[in-house]
């Protein structure tokens, strides 16, 4: 039985198409993938992520241990920071990445990977059983909370009369737009308690909110009432993956996994090397100092073709050396796109690589990421 988010019945009166998700029933889209793309690169949409877990670490051990599992450094955050950070296995191999926030002194919050929640927070309890560096206490807090992502560039438009007024918990700060990038605050919404933070998946700017779900469902509602004249639209599953592509972000069990590590990733900015032990710090650091087997390049269909998909075969100089781990049709750009690992000597912006689409290879080149770029 596939699980629903509280705010099923909203799609199922929007008309949404819905799959199978990491076991959740979720939208893939409404109208089309294009058009809910679109509307976020240019105006606004909102998106169900419900499905994402929360975990809640706090206690005088909290900080040293979330350092030790966590591969960027959390002593930089300040109360009401978050940071983009990696729990890796002792191999380097990625086991999650997720958002880590500082609520207060000795207490965080995790945005988890919807797919992962089970996974990670029975590896998260495991190591927490081994840390000797002082109290810790973990909770899955996933089914308190329902979530919504409200992206796009005129979001800042009317984000302040969805949730009007000051915050009222974690920092001070005036209003929603108040906020900062990667920055969280709680706010009252109606007679409830809600966590903001400025961040998202889209490559836009935007807001993710947090709360119990009968919030959440009035937050749905009002975003699609008081959006409508700033051409908000409600967006999938499908509007994710393609606006997230373009920008090149990595999406677990596509460009991560327990096999492959942030430095082949790509993501090697968002690992602290000058900070104390963390799981798989020799191997990460061996990584950066020498380089790695495989990498993570961004491409450019060149010739006309069917969509670049996951598995597909990347040929170089007539050599299959690699596969895609992401591939679409951009809207933005009217073109396939794609990321896949191919080996380093392959990797450099410029490359004339081949995509085998259904059994025949089709010409791309290697680019710069992201793929697409604000004008």
């Amino acid at each position: 039985m596939l699980k629903r988010t509280s705010l099923y019945a909203a799609h199922q009166k929007l008309g949404a198409k819905l799959i199978d998700f990491g076991g959740w029933e979720m939208p893939v889209q409404y109208t089309s993938i294009t058009d809910e793309h679109l509307a976020v690169r240019n105006a606004a949409g909102i998106f169900d992520i419900s499905h994402m877990g929360e975990v809640t670490v706090n206690g005088p051990g909290a900080e040293v241990f979330l350092n030790s599992v966590l591969t960027n450094d959390i002593r930089k955050l300040p109360t009401g920071g978050g940071q983009y950070t990696l729990m890796c296995n002792e191999r380097g191999g990625v086991v999650d990445d997720l958002y880590a926030y500082r609520l207060s002194v000795g207490v965080y919050f995790l945005i988890i990977n919807a797919s992962r929640i089970e996974a990670d927070v029975a590896w998260l309890k495991a190591q927490a059983a081994k840390f000797t560096g002082g109290e810790v206490s973990l909770t899955d807090a996933s089914h308190h909370y329902a979530a919504v992502a409200v992206q796009g560039p005129r979001v800042q438009e009317f984000i302040d009369e969805i949730i009007p007024g000051a915050s009222s918990s974690v920092f001070p700060v005036a209003s929603v737009t108040g906020l900062k990038k990667n920055q969280i605050a709680g706010f009252k919404f109606e007679d409830y308690s809600v966590f903001v933070s400025r961040t998202g998946y889209t490559g836009e700017d935007g807001f993710e909110i947090c709360g119990p779900d009968i919030s959440i469902q009035h937050i749905w509602d009002k975003v699609l009432k008081i959006g409508k004249p700033f051409g908000v639209k409600p967006a999938g599953l499908g509007a994710r993956d393609t606006l997230r592509t373009e920008v090149c972000y990595p999406l677990y069990g596509h460009e991560l996994d327990e096999d492959t590590t942030p430095i082949e990733a790509g993501v090697g900015f968002f690992v602290a090397l000058d900070k104390d032990e963390f799981n798989g710090r020799s191997v990460l650091a061996e990584q950066k100092a020498n380089g790695t087997k495989k990498k993570l390049v961004a491409f450019k269909m060149t010739d006309k073709s069917a969509p670049p998909r996951p598995h597909y075969p990347i040929w170089v100089n007539g050599a299959s050396v690699g596969e895609v781990v992401s591939g679409t049709q951009s809207p933005s750009l009217n073109l396939g796109i794609g990321m896949g690992y191919v080996p380093p000597e392959s990797a450099a912006p410029d490359t004339k690589i081949e995509i085998e689409i259904r059994g025949k290879r089709y010409a791309a080149v290697v680019v710069k990421k992201p793929i697409y770029k604000k004008a």
